[in-house]
């Protein structure tokens, strides 16, 4: 009978991870049906008794998730200690039993995060690509060279920031003389709310001729029990790669195809 019950308590257990407070009393109230029902049977057959009747109660226990169970809390900077936003900054965590989605704003270009001026890389809890994320293939894509349009720096980049104005649903947050900053509408995975974008970054290097970027969703969702985003589907390296088509400017390496994940 100790064995019984101690089954029966380690699926409750193992239940919280997936199931509702509702499916675990459920549990445990088929734990006492099990102490009286196993009983009569004879010693031969109650370990299949129970093995079927646990089975029984993991399948016939479905859940969907609920806004009402989602936790949400905001990562420390930096929120490395994090499995979910691992190398990334200024984070905001919402978790159901059924995904976890992290927001992160903290990825923008500022003085005060690189004052070399450097752009962040991509990493590989979020989706994108960056001229940054050199180590990593599915993140990375090489620099643009304006010198098949253009030896003007000034021209070029006024030609990138009307192009960036003609990509659909596209608000452009900062400009500069030599840094951009527009936000995009996510295409993938879909969304709803304000931390569905995409941020945009691009950075003139005018002695180089080149131009440096970055694409990569604010927002990234884990889907138990993968443990990598979501894929994109590409969406911010076909994006960016429209814009340079547009442009008809050079690319200063192999032309990247992404990341494989579903």
């Amino acid at each position: 009978m100790k064995i019984i019950l101690g089954v029966a308590a380690t699926f409750g257990i193992l239940c919280i991870r997936q199931c509702s407070s509702f499916h675990i009393n459920n549990v445990f109230k088929m734990s006492n049906i099990m102490e009286g029902s196993s009983n009569m049977l004879p010693n031969s057959n109650r370990r299949e008794f129970v093995g079927k009747l646990i089975f029984g109660i993991g399948i016939a226990a479905p859940f969907s998730p609920e806004k009402s169970l989602a936790v949400e809390y905001a990562q420390s900077i930096p929120t490395e200690k994090a499995a979910t936003s691992a190398g990334r900054r200024g984070c905001k965590t919402v978790t159901t039993p059924s995904n976890t989605i992290v927001t992160c704003t903290g990825d923008i270009l500022t003085t005060a995060q690189n004052p070399e001026g450097r752009l962040s890389k991509v990493s590989a809890t979020e989706n994108g690509v960056s001229t940054s994320s050199v180590k990593n293939p599915t993140r990375y894509s090489p620099p643009w060279s304006y010198l098949t349009e253009t030896s003007d720096s000034g021209a070029a980049w006024n030609s990138l920031i009307k192009n960036v104005n003609k990509v659909p649903g596209a608000q452009i947050v900062k400009v500069t003389d030599s840094y951009l900053h527009a936000t995009v509408p996510t295409e993938f995975p879909p969304g709803d709310g304000p931390d569905y974008f995409d941020d945009l970054e691009f950075v003139l290097k005018a002695d180089d001729n080149l131009v440096l970027y970055r694409g990569a969703s604010k927002s990234s969702n884990f889907v138990y029990p993968l443990t990598q985003p979501v894929s994109d589907r590409n969406t911010n390296l076909k994006r960016l790669e429209k814009i340079r088509d547009s442009l008809g400017w050079g690319l200063m390496g192999q032309q990247q195809t992404g990341s494989n994940r579903i």
